[in-house]
């Protein structure tokens, strides 16, 4: 008896810790209304595009050769695990902190190149000073870097940025921040599931 009421403890101890571990609210994002563009030029309000769905949001730039493209295909195989393991009522969303170069046109270039699954994905730009705000508000630090002018006029240009993938619940409420180009799959995926069941 005693060992079975200990297990009971234990079992809701554990239970509290996970329901704690990383999800709790972080950041309101209904604070603000941000219009940006999708990689189709159509205008979208965010945070109200997620209405009501969880919402997967990586923070981007198309000439990162580095961390972005890790992020943008750890992001694809988060929707394919999602999609495998039949979970639905998710978006996918990309803001690009690049908005003078990352035109719409250059957004949807990019997917495509990636041949990724734009069902539920949108890849989102805007004017600067948005983008500016929203990206302070999101917590994202950005620093411009050297840039190096080739001899045939090519110019190449980086950003330091923070590296992340955010998790945004159905109220688009921020629960928890992750590593983009280092993310465990499987554990946002089980954040996903449990933020489903509520």
């Amino acid at each position: 008896m005693k060992l079975n009421l200990m297990l009971i403890f234990i079992i809701i101890f554990l239970v509290l810790i996970s329901c704690k571990a990383g999800l709790e609210e972080l950041e309101d994002l209904n604070k603000h209304s941000y219009s940006l563009f999708n990689q189709d030029s159509l205008e979208i309000k965010f945070p109200k595009i997620i209405n009501e769905k969880i919402a997967v949001v990586g923070y981007i730039f198309s000439n990162c050769v580095d961390v972005c493209p890790l992020t943008t295909n750890n992001m694809r195989l988060i929707q394919e695990e999602l999609n495998k393991q039949k979970i639905q009522n998710v978006e996918f969303i990309s803001i690009s902190f690049d908005p003078d170069v990352d035109k719409p046109s250059v957004l949807k270039s990019f997917a495509k190149v990636r041949d990724l699954n734009l069902a539920n994905w949108h890849f989102l730009t805007g004017s600067k000073d948005v983008i500016d705000s929203l990206m302070k508000n999101v917590g994202m630090v950005i620093i411009k870097s050297d840039s190096t002018v080739y001899e045939n006029g090519l110019k190449t240009y980086y950003y330091v940025h923070t590296d992340r993938i955010q998790l945004i619940d159905q109220k688009g409420i921020v629960r928890r921040n992750y590593i983009g180009s280092k993310i465990n799959i499987l554990e946002i995926v089980n954040d996903i599931k449990s933020l489903s069941n509520k």
